[in-house]
């Protein structure tokens, strides 16, 4: 083939891409477009966040963000473990070539597998436990670190590896009170909370350190005369407890970002009053716990 002919080649090859992807883009509307539904990545068992009934906290904000854009929600399920974005936000539908869903309603801001929208929720791990048991008095995490040595030395401590929670507690000597659980069991139906609350309840320990929004959850639904309590971990230079919640995108779509940065910044009483009806424990800017 001749130079010229090659050349021609190239162009032909090149104008034929620009036309697949034009037809890609053309199957696929921008997340952000009027009339289209709010399709949403989420775990369908996996409370108090969200679970396949609408019951989870982040379905409530979904709700809320479908109502002011005027659309319906779609949901795409998958546990939201190891695999999660890969088939949920960045999977495409093998029919219409549609990405699966376009917003994850929770992510640590910066997460390194989604860009995120402005931060809607500060919250810490905390501490929960009986007050029907040994450790009733206690206001504070610290408090733990404060009683006799012999009292101290008989509490069984339920935590989750690789969490603040192992720092925490290898910082103060407690590793040989603790009961290790694994950051995610063989079964995805088997929760934290689900973990938490079964060993809690049966004695099998006396307090267990988790995400406060799933220890706020444990005890909305543990009140009256054997009520549990959580106590919040303070901000601390050493072992970081607390982190900043944000809703999930692809990058590049800078429109939607924008659009979901809006809503956010224009809605912080309703979303605090989602949060709070969960009993999430809340920080403010300056890392202080908010009364509640």
């Amino acid at each position: 083939m001749s130079a010229t002919g090659r050349h021609w080649a190239v162009g032909v090859a090149i104008v034929a891409c620009g036309v697949c992807a034009a037809l890609v883009r053309a199957q696929q509307p921008a997340p952000q477009a009027a009339g289209s539904a709010l399709r949403v990545c989420a775990d369908p068992n996996n409370l108090p966040q969200s679970d396949n009934r609408g019951a989870g906290y982040e379905n409530k904000l979904a709700q809320a963000l479908a109502r002011d854009l005027g659309r319906k929600i779609e949901y795409t399920y998958f546990p939201q473990r190891m695999g999660f974005v890969r088939n949920t936000l960045r999977a495409r539908d093998e029919t219409t070539l549609q990405f699966k869903c376009d917003l994850i309603m929770g992510v640590p801001i910066g997460y390194e597998l989604t860009d995120t929208t402005q931060p809607y929720m500060h919250s810490t791990y905390a501490m929960i436990t009986s007050t029907h048991g040994g450790l009733a008095r206690l206001k504070s995490p610290e408090d733990l670190l404060k009683l006799p040595e012999g009292q101290r030395q008989g509490v069984r401590i339920g935590l989750f590896a690789k969490t603040p929670a192992s720092d925490w507690v290898l910082q103060n000597g407690l590793v040989d009170r603790a009961v290790f659980y694994p950051t995610q069991s063989g079964d995805p139906n088997e929760t934290a909370e689900m973990i938490v609350e079964r060993d809690l309840a049966q004695g099998k320990i006396d307090a267990a350190i988790l995400w406060g929004p799933i220890a706020g959850f444990l005890v909305s639904r543990h009140q009256g005369q054997e009520q549990w309590i959580a106590l919040p971990f303070k901000p601390d230079p050493r072992i970081r407890f607390d982190y900043e919640i944000s809703m999930g995108l692809r990058n590049g779509e800078s429109q939607w970002k924008q659009t979901l940065d809006s809503w956010i910044s224009g809605h912080r009483d309703e979303i605090t009053q989602i949060l709070t009806t969960y009993h999430v424990p809340l920080l403010p800017a300056s890392g202080q716990p908010q009364r509640q």
